[in-house]
């Protein structure tokens, strides 16, 4: 399917340009999202005679999209999930989380994820906010508010979590080593004073 970009299409081309795509993502995308119209003759006419006035129109949506964007290009926005001891979350963090989390003027389309967020940490992601213009926040996804401060403070929480289970670990088994050989030396120090005691009985009886 030929079409005529009627806007920028990211990894496709800029307004004006005439591609050829599939049959589907033309039917299913660009046509009813209004960026691009079939290229017939009357069709590229109708472009030429507005082309002024759709370049115009990109030009005031795109500075507005720079303005609304400014405010939370590179903010971090905190996502309290529940996750395992890896940090595996037991859910996802998904683009409409992601979009429900920064707030207007981010709608769910506008979010770049290749696929949702499956893990504890900072999160680098993209919004692209029109065509021309791109943003990018950071989610933090943490189970708690906490651990969502550390990790902003760059710790690793995983790993501390990590360290910390294997300090215990070592402590429970020198606790339990140093148990036993109280025990030990308990049961073999009763043992000694009786063969003390019993000694001289022994030495009288043979004399």
């Amino acid at each position: 399917m030929e079409l005529v970009l009627l806007e920028r299409v990211e990894n496709l081309g800029n307004m004006g340009d005439i591609v050829t795509v599939k049959n589907g993502y033309g039917r299913n995308y660009l046509l009813p999202q209004a960026k691009a119209l079939r290229a017939t003759k009357a069709n590229l006419v109708r472009f030429e005679a507005e082309r002024e006035f759709l370049e115009k129109r990109n030009a005031e949506t795109a500075a507005n999209a720079k303005s609304e964007g400014a405010d939370i290009d590179g903010k971090t926005f905190i996502a309290i999930r529940q996750a395992g001891e890896t940090g595996i979350l037991y859910g996802s963090v998904s683009s409409r989380d992601v979009a429900e989390l920064v707030g207007e003027p981010v709608k769910r389309s506008m979010v770049v994820l290749e696929q949702p967020i499956k893990a504890l940490g900072l999160h680098d992601v993209r919004i692209k906010l029109h065509p021309e213009v791109s943003i990018n926040i950071v989610i933090n996804v943490a189970r708690t508010e906490d651990e969502a401060v550390r990790q902003a403070a760059g710790e690793d929480v995983i790993a501390t979590q990590q360290d910390e289970d294997k300090a215990d670990a070592q402590e429970d088994a020198a606790e339990r080593a140093q148990l036993a050989k109280d025990m030990f030396e308990g049961e073999h120090g009763d043992a000694a004073e009786e063969d003390l005691s019993e000694a001289p009985a022994e030495e009288a009886s043979e004399e």
